[in-house]
């Protein structure tokens, strides 16, 4: 597969009546957006603003962030969800590299998240850095939590595709390619490098943490290969309410750092043959069969390393180590990546199962790290939700606005897939 990203470098944002990019600057068609989401019959209203880096603003509560993008060749969406099925990963897309569409709104479920554009919070969330076109959606009344999430996961994706009509015509910045061949082509090109694939464990648990690929949701399949460019180029959404410090939202599917990561080393000093989707489930039937498929997929296809990453943590941390034991004793060296609940003083069991052959772990920090924010001279969106949000709790809301809370809370902090802004200070 060929994937051609255009990258159009976004300075600044602002409000217009047409999407057009001109030296930098995105006008965003505010009442064309509002009317691209209120295409759903089951959206009572919608309000847009901008929150822009340094910007003494907060964002609460977020649902998902998403990357505004215009496929050049093809349906432009997300395919199998927004558009048609087609195979996403070869072609050209146009990206607005440094815009960001957020979703907030009411409350679908506690483990939604803060995004602060100053400060302290700023330092924790990797959308602190990005102009933000922020889309809060009010659904009608009487909507079960299920059906409200599908309202506001699709009309984000609505949002994004609307606002990345911009990049249509645009001027390109920069262009970059991803391509891999098939893995005999690959193993041709590169015989002594190590064979290496990436394990991405999703949530795929029901009740509101769910995560699709072409729209399918990941829970009703077995671990399935897929091509690393598909993540790239919109294949995979999120569709979960996870702890808002790891849950993966649809931007940072986009741009998976550890894939990027590993396209970065491809033909240096790894043979990258791939990746394979682990659905994290709930039962123990169910863990057993994802984890001995994975590793069975893996032996295989012959390959040598694998790079493992969580999404969550808790239950899904069993699933982690189990993938791993089961990779080493198939002869296959294994890295984990995930975060730590280590509580609010770091020194209670950071995971909540461990192995003998977990001896490669690389951590994205701890998501019980207590952070005092600020007041905000702006607010968008609901406070007070803050306190009902995972890592929040009553009065952790100041009445001068500040509040204090987890990195639990905080869209991003925690990433286990590498998109974030922690990193490690030796002593």
């Amino acid at each position: 597969m060929r994937l051609e990203q255009n990258l159009i470098y976004i300075k600044d944002v602002v409000l217009g009546d047409e999407n057009k990019v001109e030296d930098g600057v995105l006008t965003v068609d505010a009442e064309g957006l509002r009317n691209v989401v209120l295409e759903d019959d089951k959206v009572k209203d919608v309000k847009i603003d901008l929150a822009k880096p340094g910007e003494c603003a907060r964002i609460v509560p977020v649902k998902d962030v998403i990357e505004p993008r215009y496929r050049v060749d093809r349906a432009n969406g997300f395919p199998g969800v927004t558009t048609k099925y087609e195979e996403a990963g070869n072609g050209t897309v146009n990206v607005l590299k440094g815009a960001a569409v957020v979703t907030i709104g009411d409350m679908v479920g506690f483990q939604e998240g803060v995004i602060d554009m100053w400060g302290e919070g700023a330092l924790w969330t990797p959308f602190s850095k990005t102009l933000n076109i922020v889309v809060d959606i009010t659904p009608v009344d009487g909507l079960d939590p299920h059906q409200h999430e599908v309202v506001v996961r699709l009309a984000g994706l609505r949002a994004s595709t609307f606002v990345g009509l911009a990049a249509k015509d645009a001027a390109i910045d920069e262009t970059v390619v991803y391509e891999m061949g098939p893995m005999d082509k690959e193993t041709e090109k590169y015989p002594n490098l190590p064979k290496v694939a990436y394990v991405e464990m999703t949530i795929s648990q029901g009740l509101l943490h769910d995560t699709f690929l072409y729209g399918v949701d990941l829970k009703q399949i077995i671990p399935t290969w897929f091509h690393p460019n598909e993540e790239l180029d919109n294949a995979v959404i999120s569709g979960n309410c996870v702890a808002a410090c790891d849950k993966i939202t649809t931007y940072q599917h986009q741009n998976n750092a550890l894939i990027l990561d590993l396209y970065e080393q491809h033909g240096k000093t790894i043979n990258f043959v791939g990746a394979f989707f682990a659905p994290e489930l709930t039962t123990l039937d169910g863990k057993f069969r994802t984890c001995d498929y994975t590793a069975k997929l893996c032996e295989q296809m012959g390959v040598e390393g694998v790079i493992v990453s969580e999404e969550g943590y808790g239950n899904p941390d069993s699933d982690l180590v189990m993938i791993c034991s089961r990779l080493e004793k198939r002869g296959i060296k294994t890295a984990l990546v995930t975060d730590e609940c280590s509580g609010w003083d770091g020194t209670s069991q950071p995971l909540t199962d461990t192995a003998p052959e977990a001896v490669a772990v690389v951590s994205s920090g701890n998501v019980s790290k207590v952070i005092d924010l600020g007041p905000a001279e702006r607010v968008i969106g609901n406070l007070k939700s803050a306190q009902t949000l995972a890592g929040g709790w009553d009065g952790c809301v100041a009445d001068d606005g500040s509040i204090k809370v987890e990195l639990n809370a905080v869209i991003g902090a925690t990433s286990e897939i590498g998109y974030h802004n922690a990193s490690v200070k030796l002593y």
